[in-house]
């Protein structure tokens, strides 16, 4: 029984891992788009199409569909939304490679929440990980001249990483109590109908998706909305939500080494350092360090 659970264990860490690394090429696939179609009609073609995919293919799991279900997959896709419209219209500001390593503070961000939430108390290397994150942000923010930049992209991606910390949070809550297909889909179409209403709002009228859209969109569609999300839906219902936390960030690694081959995008050397205090902060927030103090006589 035990190596049983060990084996689901494992399957879901792998699967995590595939879907840090889907997420990882979405932050050049979005920026991509986002040079030819707004952040809003972005996140609602990408949302929309990815739901109505998943509903066809797994139609008779989605017509056991609840009131509980919608309601809590509605929760979860507000949270959704939200965090990717700070993602997204952020990206517009700043680089790929860059918000791969900011948007990872989620990490950082999900024992905090975690406390709140479930009251479990957060350990000193969390702590201690934030602070060190902090001082991985501040070194990826200075120039050459030694002055801060960090713009508004870097701010709202910051932001993104705290609705991303309550998105899993929000799943966390959810996933044993609802078929994570129902709930990834469910999410998903609120996520795309609260998009495409504050795009008609607030964004100009949306035409056409031109040609060079297309192969970018096709990847955030199916790979990282439709597949990653699904991954993540499952593989929670075996893992602990901190856990979850360093097997995701590592799509920031995926993240700006795609953006570096595909959109030739360049690492200073203050990004290096910065990126790599950011990770190792991760690193420390999820894994288990023993110190031994010897009591002397």
């Amino acid at each position: 029984m035990e190596i049983q659970g060990n084996k689901k264990n494992l399957i879901a860490d792998l699967s995590l891992l595939l879907a840090a690394m889907l997420w990882g090429g979405g932050y050049a696939a979005t920026k991509d788009v986002l040079s030819n179609i707004t952040p809003l009609y972005t996140m609602a073609i990408r949302f929309l199409c990815a739901g109505i995919l998943i509903s066809i293919i797994f139609l008779k799991i989605m017509i056991k569909i609840t009131l509980e279900d919608i309601i809590r997959g509605l929760i979860i896709g507000i949270f959704l939304f939200l965090a990717y419209t700070a993602q997204t219209i952020g990206l517009k500001y700043t680089t790929a490679s860059k918000q791969s390593f900011l948007t990872s503070v989620y990490v950082i961000v999900l024992p905090f929440l975690y406390w709140a939430v479930f009251k479990t108390r957060p350990t000193y290397r969390a702590i201690i990980s934030a602070v060190i994150s902090l001082i991985g942000i501040a070194i990826l923010s200075l120039k050459s001249d030694m002055q801060f930049n960090i713009n508004i992209g870097d701010w709202l991606t910051l932001l993104s990483a705290v609705l991303f910390a309550s998105h899993i949070i929000s799943i966390a809550c959810f996933a044993r109590r609802s078929n994570p297909v129902i709930l990834s889909v469910v999410q998903m179409m609120f996520a795309g109908v609260f998009s495409l209403l504050s795009a008609i709002i607030f964004e100009p009228n949306f035409s056409r998706i031109p040609k060079d859209a297309l192969f970018p969109l096709f990847y955030l569609i199916v790979f990282s909305t439709m597949i990653g999300f699904l991954i993540q839906n499952v593989a929670q219902k075996y893992t602990n939500p901190n856990h979850v936390g360093i097997l995701l960030s590592l799509e920031s690694v995926f993240g700006a080494i795609i953006s570096i081959i595909f959109l030739n995008e360049v690492f200073t050397l203050n990004m290096i350092i910065g990126c790599s205090i950011i990770f190792l902060s991760v690193v420390i927030s999820e894994t288990k360090l023993k110190f031994t103090f010897k009591k002397n006589s």
